[in-house]
């Protein structure tokens, strides 16, 4: 998202407000901002100057010798354009400045006479691709003033890199609405509390599916001329990186910016049958020529702007050149709709068109606020472009759902974030954006998000703007209390531990066994049917017959490790064992699960690391009892 301080300031009062603090603030908030960049500082050097004379050169007809009055001094400067005469403002660059392009201007003789700078276009200074004439200025402008200062252009430019959930801050006033919130400061808004109360009768509209499209507003501007724009438009366009056009292309972009809501200018006269529809498209009209001359391919599951006969624009994205704004076009009908986001996204995907309109689309736009982007471009187009609009429009809201209720809680609230906030504190941090809060009790808030905030669903949501708005930076930080007593099962932990740590001192191995046994076991230990351990608990799907049971005793994995440790020739073993044993419990119950400790011990009571001339003796009973003995001390 691209915006100026100056812009802002129409907004939200930001005065004494450097522009790195607000990066601070924004970033804070969660909005992180790649750039803070003086507008237009490579044009510092250039003067605003006056025309005083302006005679035809003796060697050309084209050209102009003119003494260009900057402040106290005169300067004979040699030009080409058409449009240059005696009393007109101009920019000037003097010898020594470097334009964009690396344009460096020098002392010069043209055709014989000397120059000494030049008078610059539009295209000259980067600011639009005109050049078929020298920039105008009005004649406020003045002589000898630095010339950004004199149009409005020193200001400061602020990109801001939007994270998917908030689309409500693609626009400058959800920016201003963000940083009024944090500053305590108030909110102007050009239009709010729009609407259409009267239905037209020059047109109508149609929407197929009121799924993949919510909302659809427009009205009918008459007798509009269309033109170049004031300069505080073009230069409000220019700020962003976007190219002016026309009156009416660039207001709608303006109020796109402005409002975050993407609207389109049809030429009135091209629909067939007044009307609009909004669905698919059909077999025979694959084929579509945007505004920027590309054939595209469409397919059954793209969303069209249509008349009453074929399609005129890609919902959301970008208009057809069948019914574009042209020079001749005196009757405009203007949308302002919403679109279901990921219809905009594949749509976009599928024909490799990126745009403005479609970048907020995709991520969603509120519904309830289709009507005051239109409005506030209506009152723009009749004042700029000298239009009439009826009182009157369509509004077809088919997808208008039940604003949602949340409930806050103040000690939830207080417990998340370690901070005390009484419930009057955090009604009003949550009042400063919009958000609309009522309070029950002493604990408790009713809280309804505005539905430009899509991404507050749940209480959690509403605690993180609490957080947003108080400021992390102002969030204490602390160490998270431990309970240093330890809990039954962690003294369990520790016993095993103390056993594994005991036995290994006096080297024994741990051994791992799987919890799946064959079903053999039970008849290998010589069990009976009246034993507890007898009765297995069967696996569904078992990798093999060899792991087909749960275990319900350790020994037979131990005594299986023992036989295998002998065969490799390895005969003095000292083996245990701590893990779980399964015990049915009946068909819909899960098995009981116990943990054991068993050992076995095999060969020689000293095996391998016998001392010196100590007789090899085997391991009897009293080893297994000096070993438990060890244990339970």
């Amino acid at each position: 998202m691209k915006l100026t301080l100056d812009w802002l300031q129409n907004y939200v009062d930001i005065s004494g407000v450097t522009p790195l603090e607000l990066a601070d603030h924004l970033t804070m908030l969660g909005l992180e901002v790649d750039a803070v960049t003086p507008l237009y500082e490579e044009l510092s050097p250039l003067k605003t100057g006056l025309v005083v004379a302006a005679e035809r050169h003796p060697d050309a007809d084209k050209l102009t010798v003119c003494q260009v009055q900057i402040g106290d001094t005169t300067h004979q400067i040699v030009c080409g354009a058409p449009n240059v005469r005696k009393d007109l403002n101009v920019v000037v660059a003097l010898p020594g400045t470097v334009l964009p392009g690396d344009m460096k201007i020098g002392k010069s003789k043209i055709r014989g006479v000397e120059s000494f700078g030049m008078i610059c276009s539009e295209r000259e200074l980067g600011l639009s691709t005109a050049h078929d004439g020298i920039m105008e200025l009005p004649a406020e402008a003045g002589h000898g003033q630095a010339f950004i200062r004199a149009m409005g252009l020193a200001d400061t430019f602020v990109e801001v890199d939007l994270t998917p959930n908030r689309p409500d801050c693609a626009s400058v006033i959800g920016v201003a609405r963000e940083v009024a919130g944090v500053l305590k400061k108030e909110i102007t808004l050009p239009v709010s509390g729009a609407e259409i109360k009267t239905t037209s009768n020059e047109f109508s509209v149609e929407i197929e599916s009121s799924d993949l499209c919510p909302r659809y507003s427009a009205r009918l501007i008459k007798n509009v001329k269309i033109g170049p724009s004031p300069w505080w438009l073009r230069k409000r366009l220019l700020s962003v990186g976007m190219r002016p056009i026309s009156n009416i292309v660039d207001i709608t972009n303006f109020v796109m910016m402005e409002y975050g809501q993407p609207l389109h200018a049809f030429d009135f006269d091209t629909l067939a049958g007044r009307k609009i529809v909004v669905r698919a498209p059909r077999e025979n009209e694959m084929n579509f020529t945007t505004l920027d001359g590309s054939k595209r391919q469409l397919d059954g599951e793209m969303m069209m702007i249509c008349d009453g006969e074929k399609p005129i624009a890609v919902a959301g994205i970008m208009g057809g050149q069948n019914s574009e704004v042209s020079d001749t076009t005196t009757n405009i009908l203007l949308e302002s709709a919403c679109f279901n986001p990921v219809s905009i996204r594949k749509t976009a995907r599928k024909l490799n068109l990126a745009s403005e309109a479609s970048y907020r689309m995709e991520r969603g736009v509120d519904p309830n606020g289709t009507i005051n982007a239109l409005n506030r471009a209506v009152e723009l187009i009749c004042e700029l472009g000298g239009g009439y609009a009826p009182d009157d429009g369509v509004d077809n809201y088919g997808g208008k759902k039940e604003p949602l209720t949340l409930t806050l809680r103040v000690e939830r609230t207080k417990s998340l974030l370690g901070i005390d906030l009484t419930v009057l504190e955090i009604a009003a941090l949550l009042q400063s954006i919009g958000i609309r809060c009522i309070i029950k009790d002493q604990d408790t808030l009713l809280v309804s998000p505005p539905s430009f905030r899509v991404d507050i669903e749940r209480e959690a949501d509403l605690i993180e703007e609490v957080a947003r708005l108080y400021g992390y930076n102002r969030i204490p930080t602390s160490l998270p209390k431990v309970d240093l007593s330890y809990p039954e099962q962690d003294k369990r932990r520790l016993r095993r531990l103390a056993i594994a740590d005991r036995l290994t001192s006096i080297g024994f191995t741990e051994a791992i066994n799987y919890s799946f046994v064959s079903d053999k076991h039970s008849e290998m230990m010589d069990l009976t049917e009246s034993d507890d351990r007898f009765k297995t608990v069967r696996l569904l799907n078992p990798l093999s017959e060899e792991q087909s049971v749960l275990r319900t005793m350790l020994l037979p994995g131990l005594l299986e490790n023992v036989r295998r440790n002998i065969n490799f020739q390895k005969t003095d073993v000292k083996l245990f064992e701590i893990g779980k044993v399964f015990k049915p419990q009946g068909e819909n119950t899960q098995p009981l699960e116990t943990t054991r400790f068993t050992g076995a011990m095999s060969g020689t009571r000293y095996g391998e690391s016998a001392p010196l001339y100590f007789k090899p003796e085997p391991v009897d009973i009293f080893d297994v009892k000096g070993a438990v003995e060890f244990i339970c001390r």
